[in-house]
């Protein structure tokens, strides 16, 4: 059988990543660019500065990966570059590049959706068994993607209001944790006390999610505690709001495997990387006997390679080129 090359572009928000994906199962070289330390400065991504940093780092990116793989672009079979949902101003670095490579070396261009390829994330390791739920949890994100098929998604539920990566930095950003504060609240989440008390946020049946008002409450306390003349004790804030956060997203997504009755639970997005979640879900599927897919953490972040990953399925699922590829900033993943 023909191997496949697909070369991923992903500029979904403030990584500039290109990747070299063989097969959907190889990742044969990805390099990214990261503005963490740009944005780190700002206090979280500046949508302004992330767009002008992929201008000027998008043709080193792609000429690093091209030259270190061998391959010349000819060579290559399909271009696949994420069209949303992100910050306009970044999608368009991205697709304007792929498009403009699509037509000089006439490939076929394939539009991939962000939160697919954190899905697929999981499949660069491990073979999806279908039917199977995906839980999305990311700075943007916080999703249950059901799929009875490759390249078959329904959303079940999702958050209503703050993504669960958000409200982790805003969090952070309450209590003095410099961006990004989600990685520092898990490892301080380690040494401190449930001691405050906090709400558990939509704390009922349904598959959707609501972190506004846990964010609120967290707020609200700040402010009682500094009128009382109390410092707060960040190791212990840091425990009490991550245990409602991960008890929450146990309880539903318990609630989604059942009801589903699914093979297969696949965790993806950039929180995916929290050590708690990880350890919680392991527990969960262990006992509902359902497997789970954890990406290694250089596939939680936002990469090209799982792009790639995408691009390669979708092909053998009809997945259409599209030379005039738009970009969006909102999109639901439904097929």
């Amino acid at each position: 059988m023909k191997d496949y090359y697909i070369l991923a572009i992903e500029t979904s928000c403030d990584e500039t990543s290109v990747s070299l994906v063989k097969n959907g199962n190889q990742d044969l070289k990805t390099v990214t660019f990261s503005q963490m330390d740009i944005h780190k400065l700002y206090g979280g991504v500046v949508p302004e500065i992330a767009s002008r940093n992929h201008l000027e780092k998008i043709t080193l990116v792609l000429e690093e990966v091209i030259l270190s793989s061998g391959l010349k672009l000819k060579d290559i079979d399909a271009i696949a570059v994420t069209y949303g949902p992100g910050l306009i101003g970044s999608l368009l670095i991205g697709v304007q590049a792929a498009k403009t490579l699509a037509f000089i070396y006439q490939k076929p261009l394939l539009g991939i959706h962000h939160l697919a390829g954190h899905i697929y994330a999981g499949r660069l390791e491990n073979e999806f068994k279908f039917p199977l739920i995906a839980l999305v949890v990311s700075g943007g994100h916080t999703e249950f993607i059901y799929m009875d098929q490759d390249y078959h998604f329904l959303k079940i539920g999702g958050t209503l209001d703050d993504a669960i990566g958000e409200t982790y930095d805003k969090v952070a950003r309450m209590i003095g944790i410099p961006y990004p504060g989600g990685p520092i609240i898990d490892s301080l989440a380690t040494l401190g006390q449930d001691t405050y008390d906090l709400p558990l946020p939509l704390d009922d049946d349904s598959f959707n999610f609501s972190f506004s008002g846990l964010k609120s409450a967290v707020a609200n306390l700040i402010n009682q505690e500094r009128k009382k003349g109390f410092d707060i004790r960040k190791e212990d804030l840091a425990t009490s709001f991550q245990n409602r956060v991960i008890t929450v997203l146990i309880k539903k997504t318990r609630h989604a495997l059942t009801e589903y009755k699914v093979k297969q639970l696949v965790l993806g997005g950039g929180v995916a990387a929290n050590k708690r979640l990880r350890l919680e879900l392991t527990k969960l599927c262990q006992q509902l006997k359902v497997e789970l897919l954890l990406p290694s953490i250089k596939y939680c972040t936002d990469n090209a390679t799982m792009i790639g990953v995408v691009a390669y399925y979708g092909l053998k699922n009809n997945l259409k080129d599209n030379p005039n590829l738009d970009v969006c900033s909102t999109e639901n993943l439904e097929s």
